[in-house]
């Protein structure tokens, strides 16, 4: 793995230097965009807008524009708005995990120490796991703010990207009719809930979709044919909703059995 930033991990006046890596990989398939007539690979180029010629990379720099024209920013400007959190993630509180809402996380990365920071490392994961109890704290990558919960995991701490307030949108601005389910109806839901409730094991979920698509690829790559089953939305012979749970709990049943 390679290491996406290096900085220091502090709590009190305790700092470990550390070094985050992403936890996650991408389980879909990567592909080419390519011109219909030829198969040729289609690439994207950085074009000047006035001049229309490609400008390479070294060319390039960042710019807002602020009163109808352009302020230019560089690398050291973007330290200089906050250099406490540009190379340091600074724990502000402590949380019980439970009462973080899940629809604020976002993507989560591994921590190592550096050599110099390990016995601190070990300090606060023990201390995370002793007390139950997860890290809060804010550090700046890629140019923005990012807030964040530190939490133990096996030998390790890691780090997951929290969405702020802001950024979640209200159900509100929905339009969703005020109408409640029947006591008989409700009754019904919840036994087809006990019925399917188990307990979650996220080994069994695999992603399926790009294992047979990869599979029809090979068979295309050979000139084999696909035999694509023929897939129809079947409506319920009923359009009462306790006949529609009744049949769920008696399909769920068969399932089971």
């Amino acid at each position: 793995m390679k290491a996406i930033w290096t900085g220091s991990l502090g709590f009190g006046l305790v700092n470990i230097p550390v070094k985050m890596y992403s936890a996650v990989e991408e389980s879909n398939l990567d592909f080419d965009m390519l011109d219909k007539k030829d198969h040729a690979n289609i690439r994207f180029k950085r074009v000047n807008e006035k001049t229309g010629k490609e400008v390479v990379w070294e060319n390039i720099v960042r710019g807002f524009m602020l009163n109808d024209k352009y302020v230019v920013l560089d690398k050291e400007d973007f330290e200089k708005a906050s250099p406490e959190k540009t190379k340091h993630i600074g724990i502000s509180q402590f949380v019980k995990l439970a009462e973080i809402d899940p629809n604020y996380f976002e993507m989560p990365y591994f921590l190592e120490p550096d050599k110099t920071g390990v016995r601190a490392y070990a300090l606060l994961r023990d201390a995370l796991k002793k007390s139950g109890k997860a890290a809060i704290g804010s550090f700046v990558m890629h140019n923005r703010e990012h807030l964040c919960v530190i939490k133990a995991q096996d030998n390790a701490l890691v780090l997951n990207r929290i969405r702020f307030e802001q950024e979640l949108r209200s159900p509100k601005e929905l339009k969703i009719p005020a109408t409640k389910a029947t006591p008989a109806e409700l009754k019904m839901a919840l036994s087809l809930v006990d019925q399917l409730t188990k307990k979650f094991d996220i080994s069994s979920f695999k992603d399926e979709y790009s294992d047979k698509l990869m599979k029809l690829i090979r068979a295309k790559s050979k000139g084999k044919a696909v035999e694509v089953p023929q897939m129809k939305v079947v409506h319920s012979n009923s359009k009462d909703l306790m006949e529609q749970l009744k049949a769920s709990l008696s399909t769920s049943k068969r399932k089971v059995s």
